[in-house]
């Protein structure tokens, strides 16, 4: 009986996934559209990288379960079970990898998006954890994408509890499975560029209602010569995505690469694809962020109207860079599915987003 569990639950993955795209006919229309080669990249998503995705979470979420402190255990079983499609989402650059490197880099992507994850689950869902708390928790992140740091106590400024080595072993499943791959030392200085903006919002977005904004803004303006023409919800959007990360892990994964490839996935990956990632997401939680008085990005447009305009733009300019990219189908596939994904998702229709979201799709012609 035991050794059916996990593939009834990876089967239950499968059927939740595919009731999910299947679930409007707006979605089908858009998977449609994609042709030939995008069916059968779905098809390979759905069957053979959600599964392992699956078994991955599963071996974590045993883990989990194991936490002493049940504070903490609650909030690492709720990030794994209520967050399961952000691993799905975050291993789609292994439908186009060969097995022996997609099982490898769906283990490192399970590793670090539940770092993430579960980080996220101690800042918004934990009460009395200070922003003091966010930055030491957050260098777990950054110790599990840089082999080079000494890992330290990340619980030191809260919250309280003993995990059991719990985060810790994530850290360490994430630097094992780097260590193994061709390319690693080439893009950690990258990646750990990309970590510390997350971790440096995960701070400043969590202060009070104004403060925050203020101070997003003042972060912007430190870096727009960086990353000019956003606005500084935009930027600060861009800096609350993995899939950069992943989109480096991915490249750091294939034995040889050309000059310039690092650098042009960094580029079309931070601030474009990352931006459209978050903004996205921000879009169908508006009203869920208006209920409980949090801060959304999207919310931060002066209209509805302006909202689409920009997002428009985004997703065209970064379409554009990617298709510059070598793999540039697999990176259209990843924007593709991810605008589909949202742009579809029941919340827009719930909201009465329709129109807003059919515009925005219409810029992945």
């Amino acid at each position: 009986m035991a050794s059916r569990r996990v593939p009834d639950a990876l089967w239950r993955d499968v059927r939740s996934t595919l009731a999910s795209v299947f679930s409007r006919p707006s979605r089908i229309r858009r998977l449609l559209a994609l042709g030939p080669r995008g069916w059968l990249a779905t098809a390979r998503f759905v069957g053979a990288v959600i599964p392992r995705a699956g078994r991955e979470l599963a071996a974590i979420r045993v883990r989990a379960a194991r936490i002493p402190d049940a504070a903490l255990r609650a909030q690492a079983l709720a990030s794994i079970d209520g967050k399961a499609y952000h691993v799905q989402g975050g291993c789609i650059l292994a439908t186009f990898m060969p097995n022996d490197s997609a099982r490898r880099y769906i283990a490192i992507v399970a590793a670090i998006e539940t770092i993430y994850d579960y980080l996220d689950n101690l800042c918004d869902r934990l009460p009395g954890v200070s922003q003091r708390a966010y930055a030491s928790l957050h260098e777990a992140l950054i110790d599990a994408l840089d082999d080079r740091r000494t890992p330290t106590d990340y619980y030191r400024d809260g919250p309280p509890g003993d995990d059991g080595g719990y985060l810790r072993s994530l850290v360490d499943a994430a630097r094992n499975g780097l260590r193994t791959l061709p390319n690693y030392p080439a893009v950690r200085d990258h990646l750990v560029e990309i970590a510390r903006f997350y971790a440096d919002l995960q701070v400043l977005k969590h202060g009070p209602a104004g403060a925050r904004e203020a101070a997003c803004d003042a972060w912007y303006e430190r870096n727009r010569e960086r990353f000019p023409g956003l606005d500084w919800w935009e930027f600060a959007a861009a800096c609350g995505s993995s899939l950069p990360i992943f989109a480096l892990v991915a490249l750091a994964s294939r034995e040889r690469l050309e000059p310039g490839e690092i650098d042009a996935i960094s580029t079309a990956y931070f601030p474009g694809v990352s931006a459209i990632h978050i903004l996205l997401d921000y879009f169908i939680d508006q009203a869920e962020d208006r209920e409980h008085g949090e801060l959304n990005f999207v919310a931060c447009y002066a209209s509805s109207a302006e909202a689409v305009v920009r997002l428009r733009r985004l997703v065209m300019a970064t379409m554009l860079r990617v298709r510059t990219l070598a793999g540039a189908a697999h990176h259209r596939f990843l924007v593709e599915a991810m605008c589909v994904f949202y742009l579809t998702h029941p919340k827009v229709f719930e909201q009465h987003l329709d129109a807003e979201s059919a515009a925005v799709l219409r810029a992945l012609r």
